[in-house]
Formats: structure tokens, sequence, C-alpha cells
């Protein structure tokens, strides 16, 4: 199996992404703010809150979170439910424990209760982003596109969010399992302009741009992700394909030999091998 996107499938500094076959449809979900800031907190001087403002209650379900958290990166995710059901049980009104117990659950394959979690979450914090993404992500993988549509248009309508890259990928992803190419394409550029790094964006544009045959616009996308670390078997693989419609022999070979010599047992350089340029 071909090396994933430092980005995609795991948790890393707090944040989740799936890679989807076929072409990296990639969401990334933040785990937990470990704010305290009270529900519906606008973030004016009057409802900043400071270490002295926070109960024992809070302090209890705070610490319990922030090893919960760390659990659940390490992949021990029952353990990491038990320190939320503490965490609870200390302080029911933690709005980031709700948050994580639903990425919990969305890892143990129960959509119902992971909706639960980030419903109860909302309720306690309405306007808390990272939330508002998370759910706008389950969502969409149970296809219900309109609904996370809301939820993305909720966290992007909050000013001081700061991960705006994030969740514009996010829903252009959402927009793609959708089918609404247009929008999506638009959601990808402006999580572009914001982020033109993120390898997983440049990835989804230039998957977009070929299937309109707009072969130099993709290249140019796509060999911003390969000529970096993050270029994998399918990114190689579309560079590839891209570089034999414009015809540029050298480049091909070069990408070709990448994907033969880093992962000569996947999917792609199998099918390159083969001359299987439509795999």
């Amino acid at each position: 199996m071909s090396k994933a996107f430092p980005t995609a499938r795991r948790l890393a500094t707090h944040a989740l992404c799936w890679c989807a076959a076929g072409v990296l449809l990639a969401g990334c979900v933040n785990t937990v703010t470990t704010s305290t800031r009270p529900a519906g907190g606008a973030g004016s001087a009057a409802n900043i809150v400071t270490d002295s403002d926070e109960t024992n209650a809070r302090m209890r379900a705070r610490l319990r979170i922030e090893l919960a958290v760390g659990y659940f990166e390490q992949g021990q995710t029952t353990v990491a439910l038990d320190e939320i059901k503490q965490a609870l049980a200390a302080d029911p009104t933690f709005a980031d424990a709700y948050n994580l117990r639903g990425l919990v659950y969305m890892r143990l394959d129960d959509p119902t209760s992971a909706e639960d979690s980030f419903r109860r979450a909302i309720a306690l914090n309405p306007r808390e982003p990272n939330t508002l993404h998370n759910y706008g992500w389950l969502l969409c993988q149970q296809n219900r596109h309109g609904d996370a549509a809301q939820q993305f248009a909720a966290a992007l309508s909050i000013s001081t969010y700061g991960d705006r890259a994030k969740t514009l990928m996010t829903q252009g992803v959402c927009q793609l399992r959708a089918g609404q190419r247009t929008e999506a394409e638009r959601s990808l550029m402006q999580a572009y302009e914001l982020d033109a790094s993120n390898p997983v964006i440049g990835y989804n544009l230039a998957s977009i741009l070929t299937q309109r045959d707009e072969w130099s616009r993709a290249q140019f996308y796509i060999r911003r992700v390969n000529n970096s670390p993050s270029a994998n078997a399918e990114s190689l693989w579309l560079g590839i394909k891209i570089e034999r419609k414009l015809e540029n022999r050298e480049a091909l070979s070069q990408l070709a030999g990448q994907l033969q010599r880093r992962f000569p047992q996947s999917r792609e350089a199998i099918a390159y091998e083969r001359g299987n340029f439509n795999d």
C-alpha cells in the first residue's frame, strides 16, 4: 500500500484526515481545543476566561481530556473513551469532551453516537468552529451533503477561526463526493490561497482539472505536490498521467523512476509497468 500524505489517515497535532480510494479526498478534523470559554462566548474581554476562573470540576475534566487526546493519538481508543467518560462525570458541561467523544465514535464506526456527541458539544458551545467542522465531515461521510454544507458554512462564518483552509478543503472534498465539481473547485481554490503548501488541496485541484482536460493547469498543482516531501504513489501516478498527456517524456520518466523506486509494490507502480494509464 502506498504511503499516505503526512496529513492523511492519521491523527497529528490534533488533526485527523481520511484518504478516500481513487483520489485523495481528505478532510482534516480537529480533535479538541481544550478551551475553557463559556458556551456561546463571542471572545469579548468580558468573556475571556483565565486560569483563576476555571472551576475545580472543569480543571479535572480538562486534564482528563488532555490525557484522552494523547491516548486517541496513540490509537488507544477505548482508553481515550474511558478518560472522556471520567471528564464528563467531573463536568458534564464541557463541550470539548463531547467533541472528542464524537471523534472517538467516528473511529469506532458508530455514526449515531458520534452525531449525538457533536450535537451536544454544539448545544453547549454553538460557535466552536472545530466542532462544527467535525460534525460537517461526519455528515459528509453519511452523504448528507446539504446538512454538511450548513456546518461548514457556520464554521467559516466565525471571523476568529484560524483554520479556514482546513474547512474550505474539507468542504471541497464533500462537494466532490456530491458531484458538485464547480463548487468543489471554488472551495479548493480558496483553500489553496490560504495554504498553498497543503498537498491534499493541490492533489485534488489537479485531479479536478484533469477531468476537464485542463492539463497545463493540473500540471502546475501536481508538480508542487511531487516536488515536496509529501509526494506519494497516488500523486506521482497522477503526475505521470498529466506529463504523458502533455508529451513531456523527460518529466514522465523522472516521475516513473521515483514511483518504481519508492513504491515498487503499489497499485500505481504495477499499473505503470503494465502500461495501464486508465487505472
